[in-house]
């Protein structure tokens, strides 16, 4: 059962499933996520144990299994990182849904709060002191390679536990789309005592994602690039995923008369709230006329960023 199947009941009338009509959003492996998984492979012989960080709206969903079955032979830590975004309601029932899959060691995190970020070393210091360490017991540090698919905030993970273990300041590029980090990088110091450093990674979606609405949930929480799945599709998804959980903020934040199942209506409004209009020519019978017509993909982008900033409601979308 969905999680979403336990939160509040849809409102009677509004769609009850997404129409994916044929769309296919399950092919985006770039070359560099191959070469990524690659070069993991191979620093695998000074890892001593590996720190999954995904994104805490989809606990269940979108996980790359490549990664578990190339890199599974290590200790491993799942992070559901951006918990600020998510709604916890469930999490008892996450975290069960997680062990019947085999993930007993879970912490949800956010970057913003540095008590979720004090939790990660003794964690993962308990899990090394507790498994092989492959023929490097002469090496007093630990190495923590981390991982995960795209843009679920690996490199600020990694940022914050150098602000809050040696007061120091970036380390990892962080940004707002994913393919920020496109190659394992060398070892980044994180703490002292333990003396411990992380690899950061690439993120690396799996080369074909099986379900459709997988594939819209990765790309809502911006783990696939907009332009790939296109940002009317991903506006209606965030559209009817708002609708479904009675998350109606975006009516007051836009001026709405009151909720909408209608797409194409809500950007229409989210574009002339918002000033966001082009130059279109039409051709009439005295010549061409230029006018101003609502810019829906604007619109559309304007929709996206405001729900990933947290602006629309906390939402689960397993």
């Amino acid at each position: 059962m969905r999680l979403t199947s336990l939160l509040r009941a849809p409102v009677r009338g509004w769609r009850e499933r997404f129409d994916c009509a044929g769309r296919d959003v399950a092919h985006w492996f770039p070359g560099h996520m191959a070469k990524g998984l690659k070069d993991m492979q191979k620093r695998l012989r000074v890892v001593d144990c590996l720190l999954e960080v995904h994104d805490a709206r989809i606990p269940l969903s979108g996980r790359n299994p490549l990664l578990q079955e190339a890199l599974g032979i290590r200790p491993h830590l799942l992070l559901l990182n951006k918990m600020d975004l998510a709604d916890l309601t469930h999490k008892p029932r996450i975290l069960e849904c997680l062990e019947q899959q085999g993930f007993t060691n879970v912490l949800f995190t956010d970057c913003l709060k540095d008590e979720n970020i004090r939790k990660i070393i003794p964690h993962v210091t308990e899990l090394i002191s507790n498994s092989p360490r492959y023929q490097r017991n002469e090496n007093v540090e630990s190495c923590i390679m981390v991982i995960g698919v795209p843009n679920v905030g690996k490199s600020s993970v990694i940022n914050s536990l150098r602000r809050v273990h040696l007061r120091k300041g970036k380390a990892s590029l962080v940004g707002g789309a994913p393919g920020i980090t496109r190659a394992v990088l060398t070892k980044i110091q994180v703490s002292e005592r333990p003396i411990m450093f992380l690899l950061d990674t690439p993120g690396v979606l799996s080369p074909q994602i099986g379900c459709v609405e997988t594939g819209l949930k990765l790309a809502l929480c911006g783990a696939i690039r907009d332009h790939l799945v296109g940002e009317e599709v991903i506006a209606d998804y965030l559209l009817y995923t708002l609708n479904q959980q009675q998350q109606f903020s975006y009516v007051e934040r836009y001026g709405l008369d009151g909720p909408s199942d209608n797409v194409e209506s809500v950007l229409k409004s989210i574009a002339l709230s918002l000033g966001k209009t082009r130059r279109i020519k039409m051709l009439t019978g005295t010549g061409n006329v230029t006018v101003k017509a609502p810019n829906y993909n604007a619109a559309a982008s304007e929709f996206i960023y405001t729900f990933r900033k947290g602006l629309l409601g906390k939402v689960m979308l397993d």
